[in-house]
């Protein structure tokens, strides 16, 4: 049991974190040793919009629209913010030219980690509780005698749905932040 967490939630979150962060200092390594320093700049454009497309799978969730399928548009969700995250580090760099870029990077970073956090240990949780209720079943409980058996690990399951709640106020302190420096970039740059 102890292997299968590890190899089947620990170890792939540790990769899709490493992934980021080994891929963030490669490109931004890349990109300063073939003096494309310039490129980097441009390239928090496509990571944010690749981040905005990833919430049509909340919005398909939500009902605001109707179009897709959830399953599709999941997948969608967790390669497009992934993918735009990267990108938006890359940009980001290592290069602390003012506070309000930081913090929205900083803020992007937790909600990326936040959702995989929710995405890893929620599936964990729902497979646990699954198990348990097969386990009492075969047992030959009944419905009624299995329910009350499961009764806190269902209740925490629950409650551990609720990491949105935590994770969608992350993402919009990452929004807003990452709204400002956009505004400020089109002051500074003059594109207003």
């Amino acid at each position: 049991m102890t292997k299968t967490i590890w190899r089947k939630h620990i170890l792939p979150f540790a990769v899709l974190v490493g992934l980021l962060g080994v891929g963030t200092v490669l490109g931004d390594y890349l990109l300063h040793r073939l003096n494309l320093v310039w490129i980097g700049r441009y390239l928090g454009i496509p990571g944010t919009l690749l981040i905005i497309g990833s919430l049509a799978y909340s919005l398909r969730k939500r009902k605001m629209i109707s179009s897709g399928n959830p399953k599709s548009l999941l997948n969608m969700h967790e390669f497009s913010a992934w993918f735009g995250s990267l990108l938006v580090l890359i940009h980001a760099g290592v290069h602390f030219n003012a506070i309000l870029p930081w913090l929205a990077t900083v803020a992007m970073g937790i909600n990326t980690i936040s959702g995989l956090v929710g995405k890893l240990l929620l599936g964990r949780s729902r497979e646990h509780v699954q198990a348990q209720r097969d386990h009492y079943q075969l047992r030959g409980l009944s419905r009624t005698e299995v329910e009350q058996a499961v009764f806190w690990d269902a209740v925490t399951l629950d409650a551990m749905t609720r990491w949105r709640k935590v994770h969608i106020p992350i993402f919009v302190a990452f929004a807003v932040l990452g709204l400002g420096h956009i505004i400020s970039i089109f002051l500074f740059w003059g594109w207003i």
